[in-house]
């Protein structure tokens, strides 16, 4: 699916393909996406599943309990307690908010705040 613009998605949306976004996409929770993801920025709502890489020009934000493949952003990273990720890389700083679960985080910087 691609999107011209900003796309905000309800609760439990659950898309099964790719989606490209070429402005903001914000995620709400418990969504679900089945493929890759790209977009300039994007929001991902708590205890969401993106089965396929993230790729973000500028910056994200991942809520609480979300699970992803992977996050390549050109901008910040934010994560929230108790996410999953695999390959996290950032060419800014990564900001990690209490326990998250990575393989690996690969940023300018990474500041972890609290446990």
């Amino acid at each position: 699916m691609k999107i011209d613009g900003n796309f905000i998605t309800p609760a439990e949306t659950h898309i099964w393909g790719n989606i490209i976004v070429g402005g903001c996409l914000e995620l709400g929770p418990h969504s679900t996406v089945g493929g890759y993801v790209e977009a300039e920025s994007i929001v991902i709502g708590h205890d969401v599943r993106i089965k396929g890489p993230l790729h973000v020009l500028e910056t994200a934000t991942v809520c609480d309990n979300a699970c992803l493949h992977s996050i390549r952003a050109g901008g910040n990273i934010t994560l929230r307690p108790g996410v999953r990720v695999g390959d996290v890389n950032s060419a800014e700083t990564i900001f990690v908010y209490g326990k998250v679960t990575s393989e690996r985080l690969f940023g300018r910087a990474v500041k972890v705040y609290g446990i």
